[in-house]
């Protein structure tokens, strides 16, 4: 059998412009003396499509475009997408999540194992199919058709495992996926298919989602291995792809090589902001360029994504900034060749403390001064975002939202945070790939806010090995306190969850991200410290 890894990015919702996507790969795979055309989960609808769920007129929208989907597909070609499908009339949820087979017949499988951790919640929304019913013939070959959390039972809670309830023989296993993007994903989803492979002792073809959906990202990567696990084809990461397979061939087919963890993140990132843009039908991108190492890297991924001419600069020099901050800026803004202005936030400072101590009386220099500069900044980008209507990226790191280090309703502004689930290092690595843009003083200077005479991070912050090492620890990997700095950085979470709970969606690139997938209450006694500012 010949067989076509249709790897598509799906918008949420636009279900006529994802039904002539899959369309258009069917007739490519059709030219391609294809059988059959493998899509990812939910190609049809787009995931995850949360609440969404909930609309009847959204769910019967999607159907009616499914039964288009069926009466227009080539015959000649069988096909297997992801779409939500109804159950019928009886007490419980109305929806599956399926695998939809168009052959012979039309047939529809759903998802057994619906996941309810981190950022999915299948379980509020679909009634849970069997894996032992899913089988189907195509071209005379019996195949088992898995939907993305079906074939992880092995590493999650093996006891659930439908897979070794299976007694049935199978030509092959396709899985439908869409499976998010964290630096270490591909290596265990290879496991969790060899695994599948080498229990089945039949070839699996994995297809999965590519694309940007609000904070996540799908990097595809499908691939397809033979019975013992070598892989048979390799899809490419981050981008649309129709990769051929031909199950008679044994020669491995792979159209992507192997990349750096930096570089992976760096193609995530600018997929997840191409996306979000575009997604959201927002053509232009500014954000406020400091002089230090995160908006200068936000910059350079946003000039990436969107290109030079979509995106502006801002400086918004205050009372503390220093003149070289305001050079460099200027400099990294020529070097990407794109809109660069200042904005002077002095007066209006100035006015507002006036005015302030006028009703309040005179106010020793503290956080208040610092915030209000923030916050001016943040009135002024937000300004240019209804100027424009234009994305304003946010730029803080992970390391600095972990520790309440970012101001509510200033440098927290924005409509997405691209650097949000990047530890600090992590930053500096990504700002190697465009050491031919950033000014090497931007590199090289000591992390600072300007906020007040000669601040630098470092007198409010530990370490940034050291506060990296801890959040990596105590949020990614959520392990207990061990250090001084877990300890202190534990009171920190604890006390400014509310901030998180404003912050703008952050493009999610490790297993814990500070998004929807964590939920953590914003009032609680846990860590009484934590209630002392």
């Amino acid at each position: 059998m010949r067989v076509a890894l249709a790897q598509i990015n799906s918008i949420m919702g636009d279900f006529a412009a994802n039904k002539n996507k899959i369309l258009q790969f069917t007739l490519q795979a059709q030219e391609q003396k294809c059988d059959l055309v493998i899509f990812p989960e939910l190609a049809l609808f787009g995931y995850s499509p949360g609440d969404l769920l909930e609309r009847p007129d959204i769910i019967e929208a999607q159907l009616q475009t499914l039964v288009e989907l069926q009466k227009e597909k080539p015959k000649k070609i069988a096909s297997i997408l992801g779409a939500v499908t109804k159950a019928p009339t009886s007490p419980g949820k109305p929806l599956y999540n399926s695998a939809v087979v168009m052959a012979t017949k039309t047939e529809s499988f759903h998802k057994e194992l619906l996941p309810n951790y981190d950022v999915f919640d299948e379980s509020r929304y679909f009634r849970a199919g069997k894996v032992s019913d899913h089988v189907v013939t195509i071209n005379k070959k019996k195949v088992l058709i898995l939907v993305c959390e079906d074939m992880w039972a092995a590493e999650r809670n093996d006891y659930a495992n439908p897979l070794l309830k299976l007694k049935t023989k199978f030509d092959f296993v396709v899985s439908i996926n869409a499976s998010p993007f964290t630096l270490d994903k591909r290596q265990r989803r290879l496991k969790m298919a060899q695994l599948t492979a080498q229990k089945l002792k039949c070839p699996v073809i994995y297809v999965n989602q590519v694309g940007g959906q609000d904070e996540v990202i799908f990097d595809g990567g499908s691939f397809a291995m033979d019975a013992k696990g070598k892989l048979l084809a390799q899809a490419p990461y981050f981008k649309e792809h129709l990769t051929i397979l031909d199950l008679k061939d044994k020669k491995a087919k792979v159209v992507d090589k192997k990349v750096s963890d930096r570089e992976s993140l760096r193609q995530a990132l600018v997929l997840g902001i191409r996306d979000f843009a575009y997604k959201n039908n927002l053509k232009k991108i500014h954000l406020g360029l400091s002089g230090g190492i995160d908006s200068a890297v936000a910059l350079c991924l946003a000039v990436e994504a969107v290109g030079a001419k979509q995106v502006t600069a801002i400086a918004l020099p205050g009372p503390y900034s220093a003149p070289e901050s305001f050079t460099l800026a200027q400099k990294l803004a020529k070097n990407v060749d794109c809109e660069f202005h200042q904005v002077s936030i002095q007066s209006v400072y100035e006015e507002q403390l006036i005015q302030f101590e006028k009703a309040f009386g005179r106010q020793e220099f503290g956080v208040l001064h610092e915030n209000l500069q923030a916050r001016i900044r943040g009135n002024t980008l937000m300004m240019f975002a209804n100027f424009q209507n234009s994305l304003l990226l946010a730029t803080s790191n992970k390391s600095e939202i972990a520790s309440g280090y970012a101001t509510l309703y200033g440098d927290m502004c924005g409509g997405l945070a691209p650097l949000g689930d990047l530890l600090k290092l992590q930053v500096y690595e990504l700002a190697q790939v465009y050491k031919d843009l950033i000014p090497s003083g931007i590199i090289t200077r000591p992390p600072t806010a300007e906020l007040r005479p000669n601040q630098k991070d470092q007198d409010s912050l530990p370490p940034y090995d050291e506060l990296d090492a801890s959040v990596q620890n105590m949020v990614t990997l959520h392990k207990a306190a061990k250090t001084e700095t877990d300890s202190w950085l534990l009171k920190k979470i604890a006390f400014y969850e509310f901030k998180r709970w404003q912050s703008p969606p952050i493009l999610k690139v490790s297993e814990h991200a500070f998004g929807h997938g964590r939920r953590f209450p914003i009032t609680h006694r846990v860590y009484k410290d934590s209630l002392k500012n």
